[in-house]
């Protein structure tokens, strides 16, 4: 039996060329038995379609932040308390950004806020921004904040050319997602 079997997992996508990659990790995840609601940013929605994500996981994907779907409370609420783990892969410099200032202007930024369990990031984006001091100095900060990350490739880029920044492969991710849940023991 896989270690995730049963496991709620909260996946974030975020807006960038490697969203293709987040239906792969979310059926990987689902196929390990995992139980995965997958959230949404609105520029996510330009690069793949929600439906792909309710197919993979026979749910709906949370797409707002103020109108509930499941959560009385509100998503960001009831996602945190249900989840053990929140992945968001692709991870966008601007969503790193919010994540380390602690902006909650979205469903999903909101979420990381109110989410007490650990979280694994896949940043994804174009060689000169990874590169960027001012994103790298978000990254030490999630980093400091405990924040997991499944690092970034070298290789090539949709911009056209070859560095780093490429989003980590899915079975990298779920290798990872493996190190950091902890493996539950069943009474013998």
């Amino acid at each position: 039996m896989d270690a995730l079997a049963g496991r709620e997992i909260v996946l974030g996508v975020t807006g960038g060329v490697a969203a293709y990659k987040a239906a792969d990790l979310c059926s990987r995840l689902v196929q390990s038995g995992a139980r995965v609601s997958v959230v949404m940013t609105a520029a996510s929605r330009r690069f793949i379609g929600a439906t792909t994500f309710e197919a993979l996981t026979n749910r709906p994907v949370h797409l707002r932040r103020f109108r509930p779907q499941e959560h009385r409370l509100g998503e960001h609420i009831g996602l945190a308390r249900r989840a053990e783990l929140l992945i968001v892969a692709p991870a966008t410099a601007a969503t790193l950004a919010r994540f380390a200032c602690g902006l909650a202007d979205d469903l999903l930024s909101t979420l990381y806020l109110a989410f007490t369990g650990p979280v694994l990031v896949a940043p994804a984006m174009n060689c000169e921004m990874w590169a960027k001091r001012a994103v790298q100095r978000n990254v030490a900060v999630l980093r400091e904040d405990g924040v997991h990350f499944a690092e970034p490739g070298i290789g090539w880029l949709s911009c056209g050319i070859q560095g780093a920044g490429r989003m980590a492969e899915p079975s990298e991710i779920l290798q990872r997602v493996h190190e950091i849940v902890p493996v539950r023991h069943t009474p013998a």
